[in-house]
């Protein structure tokens, strides 16, 4: 699991292979991702927007970029966390995703960014 803590608001990863969706054999390549996000915080915060970075390990990049997560934008009070599972592909059998949110300070309506620490995405076999 990594964590990171940007302006009281703390993110923490991990990460699952998904060998049943996965197919080796047409580069095909599934992983799960556990993120919570826990309010350390005195205020109100709500999750805007996301923006990811995925990386394969043959150089491909990819961005993501959107309003919310799993399609929903979450208000999180101070001392609780919410937490979701999601899901990306790669093409090779290692790779990295990193990132960052945008969050809205209710009390006082500013927005902040929020990093995602960067977390590796490796088939459980490259790991020997």
């Amino acid at each position: 699991m990594v964590t990171a803590i940007t302006q009281g608001v703390k993110i923490s990863v991990e990460t699952m292979y998904q060998d049943e969706f996965s197919n080796p054999g047409n580069d095909h390549f599934m992983f799960a991702y556990r993120i919570t996000i826990e309010n350390l915080s005195d205020y109100a915060i709500q999750l805007m927007r996301r923006q990811w970075f995925i990386f394969d390990s043959n150089g491909t990049e990819r961005e993501v970029e959107g309003e919310g997560v799993v399609g929903i934008q979450p208000v999180i009070e101070p001392g609780t966390s919410y937490s979701y599972v999601s899901g990306s592909h790669l093409n090779t059998d290692m790779g990295s995703m990193k990132g960052n949110y945008l969050m809205h300070r209710l009390v006082d309506q500013t927005d902040f960014t929020v990093d995602i620490p960067e977390f590796n995405l490796v088939v459980p076999y490259r790991l020997n």
